[in-house]
């Protein structure tokens, strides 16, 4: 496995390129626009699919350790933040989108995140240093990501017990399979996006 790179916020600094932006909706940056870069296969999740997500974890998410598993233009894990999450650990395959993260975290001052940059699949096959409350996962599409995502998370022990999953994925898709012990809660789905959470449980 090659060198995982984790950094605190202010720990590296690059200037932010040429982009769009997401809005964070609710807390304690809410109506906050932060830069996004301009990357093929860059697709932030949609204000109003984010709002049903964060409406679903509103009894959740304030204190719960989170972790964003293809945090690309880091839309959730901003989201988990802003509405005070305890901590949330985001990991990023990409150089260019993991320095706008960290671009984006300075701008916010956020000292309770941690950015490493890393493949995300080969990072969690690795044992798990930290339990973690609230998971999002949403990759890119077509790559075949969420199975061995999953499992990942499953066999390593990186979820904590009644640890909610959160998942956005292709409509069509249909060769996605939850690990046995995982309690679909919720399910709503568009033309193209289908998104779900899960609570786990007992194996």
């Amino acid at each position: 496995m090659g060198k995982n790179h984790q950094v605190k916020y202010h720990e590296k600094s690059t200037k932010s390129v040429k982009g769009g932006f997401i809005r964070l909706i609710s807390g304690k940056w809410r109506g906050k626009k932060l830069s996004v870069q301009d990357k093929a296969g860059l697709r932030p999740t949609t204000d109003r699919t984010k709002e049903t997500l964060f409406n679903w974890l509103m009894q959740d998410i304030r204190d719960a350790s989170c972790l964003d598993c293809f945090s690309g233009s880091g839309s959730l894990a901003f989201e988990a933040l802003s509405r005070y999450a305890k901590n949330v650990t985001l990991l990023e395959k990409d150089n260019q989108v993991a320095n706008q993260l960290r671009e984006n975290l300075k701008t916010l001052k956020v000292d309770n995140a941690t950015l490493i940059e890393t493949d995300s699949i080969h990072y969690l096959q690795q044992t798990a240093c930290q339990k973690f409350d609230i998971v999002f996962i949403d990759p890119p599409f077509f790559n075949g990501l969420l199975q061995p995502c999953c499992n990942a998370l499953e066999i390593n022990d990186y979820l904590a017990e009644n640890a909610l999953i959160y998942i956005e994925k292709e409509t069509l898709s249909n060769d996605f399979s939850a690990p046995k012990n995982w309690q679909l809660l919720k399910e709503k789905s568009t033309a193209q996006v289908s998104y779900q959470l899960y609570l786990r449980g007992v194996k």
